[in-house]
């Protein structure tokens, strides 16, 4: 397959995977899932056309993230695939940034207990910041990391960054005034 089909797979994947965002946000697990499902696939056949290809891993360990709180029950077997992708992705291309916004997601949703907890997702939030400064994603889940630290001060500074670089994101807004000054 030539890249144009590498680039159709990772579009699509990453189109399931903002679909399934969305129907998480509006509490549709079912949609969720199949989504996520679907997306599985195209990043599937993306790391299949080019098993070199960082962004990939990025978006099949999201994706596999993503089917977790639509059906709990896979959570074992996709959160350790979850886990897997990303850190092939890191070890693929060391220096992209989303790659360590996906671990510090993970990190954010896995409990201490569990080798997760905002300690972690900071720290790779971070990591991802200082790779790409222009990396909203990063600010604001930084943001929300901060936040269950109860360094709300931190949090609003991190999700104002956020939303400087893409004023359009709801989500960080919402954060955003929902953090107390203090």
């Amino acid at each position: 397959m030539c890249s144009s089909d590498l680039w159709a797979q990772y579009q699509a994947a990453l189109a399931a995977s903002y679909t399934a965002e969305v129907a998480l946000e509006v509490r549709d697990k079912k949609a969720a899932e199949d989504a996520a499902m679907k997306g599985i696939k195209a990043a599937e056949r993306t790391i299949a056309i080019n098993p070199k290809f960082a962004p990939g891993y990025v978006v099949l360990g999201t994706l596999c993230g993503q089917v977790i709180p639509a059906n709990v029950l896979m959570g074992l077997s996709y959160g350790k695939r979850a886990k897997e992708a990303v850190e092939k992705a890191i070890s693929t291309d060391p220096k992209l940034s989303s790659a360590y916004e996906a671990r510090g997601v993970g990190n954010y949703y896995l409990p201490a207990a569990f080798g997760g907890g905002y300690d972690l997702a900071i720290t790779d939030f971070r990591k991802a910041i200082e790779l790409d400064p222009k990396n909203a994603e990063a600010y604001l889940w930084l943001g929300l990391s901060l936040r269950k630290q109860n360094k709300n001060a931190d949090a609003r500074q991190a999700f104002a960054k956020s939303l400087e670089i893409d004023p359009n994101r709801v989500w960080a807004k919402e954060q955003l005034e929902k953090t107390p000054v203090k």
